[in-house]
């Protein structure tokens, strides 16, 4: 819904606003919305500070503000760290089910942070796999990660495991899915077999790159969330545009656009697709929006007066 909204021209999402604090090297990332089909209007804020995992916390933390689109109040606030692993898992998932091939088998995922488990659950719903294979910066912090996704998601009868190298994880496999905050690709695209799709989902800014030039150039097809916000925020693609290596033409295009049957996804068993996501606001909005309705259906949460 989301990305179909976004695609048509049905909302409006301006580029997020950055800013960098740079003596603990974070970010913190305010995100606007409005959907007038949904009647749905907010801003997320999220922080991203890689230095939280020496204090234990999560590195990624956010807050979701939704407003009464007739009033302009504010209605609700909602834990927006959650909300961004559950939009940005079912991005993943949205794509796997467009973009990656039916008989999809093998599963790899580099990263084992705060987004790892919802990206996990997202390919182990859209694809029957057989085994996932996962690999993370620390190999010992890795196989504890490995040992949890298995007790929450054996019920899909996956054999999920922990590998030492990124490489071991992608070689073979049919979906890879990349989250991390690397500024340095973290597998080598020459052992991406063909027909496989790659979601990159960590990088967020023009100098993070995940996805080696390799695999993009070689990419028959890419697709993205939202044009605009790729092309200023997505370092994945905007290195090698820079290097001039591949030209704007080389994006297929929207995610949304394949929803709405403006473009297709997957032409052949063959094509090794990649899809680019930097997260974009109307996602938020309308998650957000449905979870708040439904919490008032309920009668919970707690009300404040300001």
């Amino acid at each position: 819904m989301a990305f179909s909204m976004y695609s048509s021209g049905k909302s409006t999402v301006p580029l997020r606003t950055n800013i960098n604090v740079p003596p603990v090297q974070g970010q913190t990332l305010f995100m606007p919305a409005y959907c007038e089909v949904m009647n749905s209007l907010g801003i997320k804020i999220v922080s991203v500070f890689p230095k939280n995992v020496e204090k234990n916390k999560s590195v990624v933390s956010a807050t979701m503000i939704l407003l009464d689109a007739i009033t302009g109040e504010v209605c609700c606030l909602l834990d927006g760290t959650y909300l961004t692993q559950l939009r940005t898992g079912a991005a993943t998932g949205a794509a796997c089910d467009l973009l990656a091939r039916k008989g999809a088998k093998i599963g790899a995922l580099v990263g084992t942070g705060g987004q790892a488990s919802s990206q996990l659950e997202a390919m182990l719903t859209s694809r029957h796999l057989e085994v996932l294979k996962i690999s993370g910066l620390n190999y010992k912090k890795t196989i504890i990660f490995a040992e949890n996704m298995r007790k929450l998601y054996g019920h899909f009868g996956t054999n999920i495991i922990a590998v030492e190298h990124p490489n071991e994880a992608v070689v073979d496999a049919d979906i890879i899915t990349v989250v991390t905050s690397s500024k340095t690709p973290v597998f080598d695209g020459t052992l991406v077999k063909k027909g496989a799709l790659i979601s990159g989902v960590g990088s967020y800014t023009p100098f993070m790159q995940e996805i080696d030039e390799f695999t993009v150039c070689n990419a028959n097809s890419i697709f993205v969330d939202s044009l605009d916000s790729v092309l200023v925020e997505a370092g994945d693609l905007i290195i090698p545009l820079d290097k001039g290596l591949i030209g704007k033409d080389k994006i297929s295009g929207e995610l949304g656009d394949v929803l709405l049957g403006k473009l297709k996804g997957r032409k052949n068993e063959e094509e090794i697709i990649i899809f680019k996501t930097v997260g974009i606001a109307i996602q938020d909005i309308i998650t957000a929006d449905a979870i708040y309705k439904k919490a008032v259906s309920l009668g919970i949460g707690t009300e404040t007066k300001f």
